[in-house]
This record gives structure tokens, sequence and C-alpha cells, in this order.
């Protein structure tokens, strides 16, 4: 601390939606109680901030930084190296800078590919002179500089050591509130190294009232191709529900208001791979054939019901492609014009 000796607030935005800003808000009329316990040293979201205001302070001047998003361009690194030399406690806030969230899904393709279909190849886009964004732009008045967009996402922890993690997308009020009220009273947190705070160690099945029945099903359905029947397992329903391979913590409110886990809390401490883990828990719920079955008629039925299962990759690692076994999809490279492959 220093100066008035309140602790130092600070929050930034990576890649990600900005939900997670808002979300500390959601935290009602205590937020004026932030306001009073903690003097905000960066939070360009809020207030104008500017990178050089964190660079002219001491290392470890900021008590508490909420890092949330993804790392997506240079911009991102840089700023996660220069806000953990500067913090005592880097939370990673929310799924993008957890496991990588919606924006690693682009680790499923390239750079390159990226910007075709963004700049040149989108219906709604006049771009006749096929020009993309570039690092460097030389003009009359001298160079631009723009960020180095990446042809990989990573999580914050696969960038700069991370003292703790907050899951969710966005985090759930009671977990915000519980760990700035933690700092600001100087009670006891857990070791720091990526220890996921405000959170369960169970599944999000352990949490969920919907009846379970062992029910075995034929095909999957995506959320608009079926009216759930309330009070009844959604994945039983055929409504590919990740709460088996989902960490509790948020009350599965998703299920409770009959609509499917969709994973955001990331998986539980024992899985290392959450999409694995769904699609074991899937197996046991798939009925088709039986033990009499040629292995070759039985497999077919099998692909059968899970070409029913719409866009596997984007359901099963929706939140955790950057922290998944995978990482990243093997793609031929082209020269990207951006020259990541980080």
């Amino acid at each position: 601390m220093a100066g008035n000796g309140k602790p130092k607030f600070a929050m930034y935005w990576a890649a990600s939606c900005g939900g997670c800003e808002i979300a500390v808000l959601n935290i009602g009329d205590k937020i004026l109680a932030v306001d009073e316990a903690f003097d905000i040293a960066f939070w360009p979201c809020a207030a104008d901030f500017k990178v050089k205001d964190v660079e002219s302070y001491p290392d470890n001047y900021i008590d508490l930084c909420l890092f949330n998003g993804a790392i997506r361009t240079s911009e991102n690194e840089e700023m996660a190296h220069l806000l953990r030399r500067k913090s005592k406690v880097l939370v990673a806030f929310g799924s993008c800078a957890h496991e990588g969230c919606i924006p690693a899904l682009a680790n499923l393709t390239t750079s390159e590919a990226i910007f075709q279909a963004a700049y040149i190849n989108s219906i709604s886009t006049d771009n006749p002179k096929r020009v993309l964004p570039q690092p460097v732009s030389k003009v009359a008045e001298g160079e631009l500089h723009i960020p180095v967009f990446y042809d990989r996402v990573r999580a914050l922890d696969q960038v700069v050591p991370v003292d703790y993690v907050i899951p969710g997308c966005p985090p759930e009020p009671p977990q915000i509130w519980a760990v700035l009220e933690a700092v600001v009273s100087g009670a006891p947190l857990p070791a720091p190294g990526s220890t996921i705070i405000g959170a369960g160690k169970v599944a999000v099945c352990d949490e969920c009232p919907l009846e379970k029945h062992e029910k075995t099903i034929t095909r999957f359905y995506r959320p608009h191709e079926i009216v759930p029947e309330p009070g009844i397992c959604l994945l039983e329903q055929g409504i590919l529900c990740m709460g088996p391979a989902t960490r509790s913590g948020c009350g599965a409110r998703c299920p409770r208001a009959n609509m499917r886990c969709e994973g955001c809390y990331g998986p539980l401490d024992d899985v290392e791979d959450q999409g694995a883990r769904m699609l074991s828990a899937l197996a046991s719920v798939v009925g088709v054939g039986n033990l009499r079955d040629e292995e070759a008629k039985l497999e077919h039925m099998i692909e059968e019901v899970m070409e029913t299962l719409a866009d596997p990759a984007g359901t099963l690692y929706r939140f955790s492609m950057a922290h998944s076994l995978l990482q990243r999809a093997r793609v031929e490279m082209g020269s990207s014009s951006q020259g990541g492959t980080q």
C-alpha cells in the first residue's frame, strides 16, 4: 500500500467480450464499499487511465488486479507481463483469462484464415484492394503500429504466473465480492498458484435439482429443436448439457432455467481435458444396439447418434480450448500476414 494507505485495485480487459467488466457492477451497492476501500490504480474501462500510468508505478504497487480476457495479441501479452510485475495479487478473472473461452475457439484455424473471412470473404465487406491489417504501416506522417494478431489464443496462466482464478462467464457477484472483501479485510486466502477460488469442487450435476433416471438417448437435440420437459435431466432428454464435466459453484443457474450448462466454470480439479471428460459421460448415455450386435453394425449405430451432435469441438471445448490437450488444431499453416504462431 502507498499514499493514503488504501489497497490499490486494477482491472484490465484483454481478449474478451467485456462482460466480466460489467459483472463487477452486479455486486450492487457493494460497489460503493469497493470505492471506499480501494484506490483505483488502473481501470481503463471505467476511467481515463493510460498504460504509462501503470508503467510509472513501483513494482508490486497494485494490491489486487483482476485480469479478464485471453491473450490474443501482442498488446494483451505485454499488458499481462506489465500487470504481473506491478501487482501483488493477479487474478485470472472469468473464463477467457481462465481457459481461453470463446476467443480460443479460433485455435481451430489460423490467423490468416480469420483475416480472410473477416476482411475479404465476408459478404458485408467492401474491400476490393484486399487490404489486411498490418502490424506496421507507413504513412506520410511516419509509421503506424498496431498489435500483432497471434495465431494461437492462450489463457493468462500460459503467459504469466497467476495467483488465483475466479471462473465463470462471467463470474457470479457473490464470488467477486468474496474476493474483494477478503483482500480488504485481510482475511486469509488459499495458497497462491493458479488456485481456483469462489467455486465448488464437484460437478454442476451435483448441485443441479433436475431429476436423473439413468435414461439412455438415441439422438442429440440443439436447444431450439426441443422444448425440454421441466424437472428432468437435460442430458437424458438429448440436450448436451456440460454439467457432468464442469466445476460447480454457479448454483446450476442454467439448468434451473431449463437451459443446458455450457461449461463456463471449466473442468474439475482432477480433469485434464474437459471435452474428453464430457465424451466419457456421453458414452454412458448413448443407448443403441446390444451386446449381440456385430461390431460393425454397432459402430454404425453409434456414429448415427453422434452425427446428431452439432459442432462437437465448439460444444465440448467452448470454454476450455486453450487448456485442453488439443490447445489448437493441426492446420495447414499459410504465410500469415501477422506472422504469429505463438
